[in-house]
């Protein structure tokens, strides 16, 4: 596995999904319309920074009471695979009933992520206890709220599962804020940051030339001239590196 430092992952936080998504299809690592989770899944809190961590991936369900064993007990193996992650775990939920029938989460199983350290939760499936969980400052991303948990329990940990319409397996390396989640490659996960940067200032050239109040169609054009020119440097940049 890529080893990916804390400065990188610091360094991803300071920038919105969008932009990351951006900078990965610059790479012309993987092709543009894969990779990132569909609009099933949206932000609870979208006003939080951008969420960075490591996929922890477990199955989830709540129809029927499992066969055997404390419905709860898989909550205690999902924390103590937290230190096998190269950094801050994001618990990743494939609800498999269907249509989902209940909460994967509430107020104390966040509770219990965060002060474990984890960085984020998204589940295919509902959230509910979204007042007290607002308050933790612990982005959580659903596909809608339901307030009761059902018989919930965690079949599986540390598989391969769909959320958003894209598979995540373990260790899988997350990106998310208002706008959605992305998976990021590893293996150019340290050069986003800074091609973010250098994106967000070739952009730049068009957004000031729209404020500057003085514009034309030709002005337009040569702006987005001047900002097509910047981005394709970088492009080449990234590719060559």
């Amino acid at each position: 596995m890529t080893e990916i430092s804390q400065d990188t992952l610091t360094n991803l936080a300071k920038y919105d999904t969008p932009t990351v998504c951006n900078v990965i299809e610059l790479f012309d690592f993987r092709p543009r319309n894969v990779g990132y989770m569909d609009g099933s899944i949206m932000a609870c809190f979208p006003k939080l920074p951008p969420m960075v961590g490591f996929a922890l991936t477990s199955t989830f369900r709540s129809m029927d009471p499992p066969k055997s064993g404390d419905a709860y007990g898989s909550l205690t193996d999902q924390v103590e695979l937290f230190a096998d992650l190269p950094g801050p775990p994001v618990l990743v939920f494939q609800d498999v009933d269907e249509p989902t029938t209940s909460a994967t989460f509430g107020e104390v199983m966040c509770t219990m992520y965060k002060s474990f350290g984890s960085a984020g939760l998204i589940t295919s499936g509902a959230g509910r206890d979204l007042d007290q969980v607002e308050v933790l400052d612990y982005p959580v991303f659903t596909n809608g709220t339901i307030c009761s948990h059902g018989y919930c329990h965690i079949p599986q940990i540390n598989v391969p599962v769909t959320v958003g319409g894209i598979a995540i397996h373990p260790a899988d390396l997350l990106h998310g804020d208002i706008n959605g989640v992305t998976t990021i490659p590893p293996e150019i996960a340290s050069e986003i940051p800074d091609a973010c940067r250098d994106l967000m200032a070739a952009e730049q050239v068009i957004l000031d030339y729209c404020k500057s109040g003085s514009i034309t169609p030709a002005g337009l054009v040569e702006a987005r001239e001047e900002s097509n020119r910047l981005i394709a440097k970088l492009a080449e940049r990234l590719n060559n590196s």
